[in-house]
């Protein structure tokens, strides 16, 4: 007799990275979908969740992506791309945006970040903040938002976008912070890129899975975009100080500005890339999250010394 498997309502779409693995142990024990570009890394993130049903999907065959979603009700968009390829970010959505329509899914959610906006004009950013990306990776996760939100008036799928400041937390490796962490647990040279003193913000990622379960679960949710917030401002001198008291060691770095990443892009492409960014180190954007506590209720926000004292201590 053949055993038939409950259908997943829930599908991570790029799982295997850091808020798709936060994501796990709240979406189980019920069945959700892991769909990712390499079995072997699925299976190494989600092997502890017997209920995450494994799906691969290979760009080059947009077919993978519709098998993948099949019985799905709600996607979570959350495939990442390497810093110097943002021209596939919307390349990339648009493929599985559409493998999700023709697969009858009913509703997705854009994981998405501050860039569209270009520079702020406002102190705080809310949802209706103009979008004015003045670099090609603005205009590219732009593109992509675009793209849903288009979709949703179109009728052909609910569309919600959740956009974050910079995150950070147990295991990050994308994160301007990772390295602080990483040097802090091993005693090496952290590299930052300054300045120093700016105030910005950051998200846990913990706090962000959290808050995307409450977020697909709503029906309200859909339709627009919605914003999440960090814990508060802090400088990177506040949070280099933070660290030294948890670890009770001075932190050795080396902190380089734009023109430094401009230099040391001639040589390397990542860092080229970087520069073009750095403008949200001096002119640091903040988000408005009143619109998203109205929906969902209090916010989980993680006080930044007890995410630094976890992130070091998972480095």
């Amino acid at each position: 007799m053949t055993t038939v498997l409950p259908q997943p309502r829930f599908a991570l779409f790029g799982a295997s990275g850091t808020l798709g693995q936060a994501l796990a142990p709240l979406l189980a024990p019920h069945p959700f979908r892991v769909v990712g570009r390499s079995r072997s890394q699925l299976a190494a993130a989600f092997n502890a969740y017997p209920s995450a049903q494994l799906a691969v999907w290979d760009p080059a065959s947009p077919d993978t992506a519709m098998a993948a979603l099949e019985g799905v009700d709600t996607i979570i968009y959350l495939v990442g791309v390497h810093y110097t390829e943002f021209r596939l970010h919307p390349v990339l959505f648009e493929q599985v945006l559409e493998a999700a329509i023709r697969a009858g899914v009913a509703r997705c959610v854009l994981v998405a970040t501050v860039y569209p906006f270009g520079i702020a004009q406002t102190a705080l950013v809310r949802e209706d903040h103009p979008r004015n990306p003045h670099t090609f990776k603005g205009r590219m996760r732009k593109q992509q938002e675009d793209l849903l939100l288009a979709a949703d008036t179109a009728g052909r799928i609910r569309g919600a976008i959740l956009r974050l400041p910079d995150f950070y937390g147990p295991k990050v490796s994308r994160s301007y912070l990772a390295s602080l962490f990483q040097a802090a647990a091993s005693g090496k040279t952290a590299q930052l890129i300054g300045p120093l003193d700016q105030p910005h913000e950051y998200v846990y990622i913990p706090d962000a899975a959290r808050t995307l379960v409450d977020l697909i679960r709503e029906e309200r949710a859909f339709g627009r975009a919605w914003h999440l917030a960090g814990a508060g401002r802090i400088t990177q001198a506040e949070l280099i100080k933070l660290t030294e008291s948890i670890t009770g060691r001075p932190l050795r770095k080396l902190v380089v500005g734009k023109r430094s990443l401009q230099v040391m892009g001639w040589f390397n492409p990542l860092l080229r890339e970087v520069a073009e960014m750095h403008y949200l180190q001096t002119q640091p954007l903040f988000l408005d999250d009143t619109a998203l506590s109205g929906l969902v209720g209090p916010l989980q926000k993680t006080p930044y010394a007890d995410g630094v004292r976890a992130s070091i201590a998972a480095a």
